[in-house]
């Protein structure tokens, strides 16, 4: 029993390293304008996804991808360039994983037959590579992104390929206007009242400001965050309630 144990431990340790190690050999930068000739053709004004046609196209989603794995990001990188390549390698491998299992109602439908939350999930499956290294999205969500970035904002430019999902944008993140995306997108969210409902004085909000609520109030309250994109002004003591979460696929069809 005592072996057990201690094999697992040693296991989890191994794996706990090996999860935040996100350093790498400099190879090359990925060619994002690849990227943003995909999602300008297949991506609509809504943000709905024509999956269909990324699968005409997939060699060359495949070679964006496999450019994603084989030049990831170096030391000598600014943080607008890890930033920029982390976001992209997270959206550009969820519409690969949806394309390699299509047609599908929804990503849920691709979790284990036995699935345990943040544990034993699609998003936690480790199904391609990054720098040699086997990685899963939940990996670059939640231990690159969330924890080496301290970015807010990276909620509204991750897509999960759901409807309650912020919308892809139709374009590649990049260094250089990388802050503006954000901001973009973050805007273009609280403002869809598909997604969120804001008055004065009370807001009807996504689930993920539940989800990640701490990710919104680092020296500040959620309202604060929330009043610095919405275009409605919240009340510092608005009442806040959250929406059931549509995780049925973001498909044109």
């Amino acid at each position: 029993m005592q072996k057990v144990a201690l094999t697992l431990i040693t296991a989890f340790v191994l794996f706990a390293c090996r999860a935040e190690a996100t350093s790498f050999k400099t190879v090359g930068k990925p060619d994002h304008s690849q990227w943003t000739v995909l999602l300008q053709k297949y991506v609509a004004s809504n943000g709905l996804v024509n999956y269909q046609g990324f699968i005409s196209e997939k060699e060359k989603l495949d070679a964006y991808t496999e450019e994603l794995s084989a030049n990831p990001p170096a030391d000598n990188w600014s943080r607008e360039e890890r930033l920029a390549y982390w976001i992209n390698a997270y959206n550009a491998f969820t519409v690969k994983l949806i394309v390699d299992n299509y047609p599908v109602e929804s990503i849920k439908d691709l979790n284990p037959t036995i699935s345990l939350p943040t544990i034993n999930t699609v998003w936690a499956k480790e199904w391609f590579k990054i720098g040699g290294e086997d990685f899963s999205l939940d990996r670059i969500e939640h231990k690159i992104l969330r924890k080496e970035f301290d970015e807010p904002r990276i909620h509204f430019a991750v897509n999960c390929a759901s409807i309650s999902c912020p919308v892809l944008l139709n374009e590649a993140f990049v260094a250089d206007k990388i802050d503006t995306q954000l901001s973009q997108q973050a805007k273009v969210f609280l403002n869809d009242k598909s997604r969120n409902v804001i008055k004065k004085d009370e807001a009807q909000l996504s689930k993920i400001f539940s989800w990640f609520g701490g990710d919104f109030t680092k020296g500040q309250t959620l309202v604060e965050f929330l009043n610095k994109y919405s275009n409605t002004k919240l009340a510092k003591d608005a009442k806040i309630k959250f929406l059931d979460y549509d995780w049925n696929l973001n498909d044109t069809k």
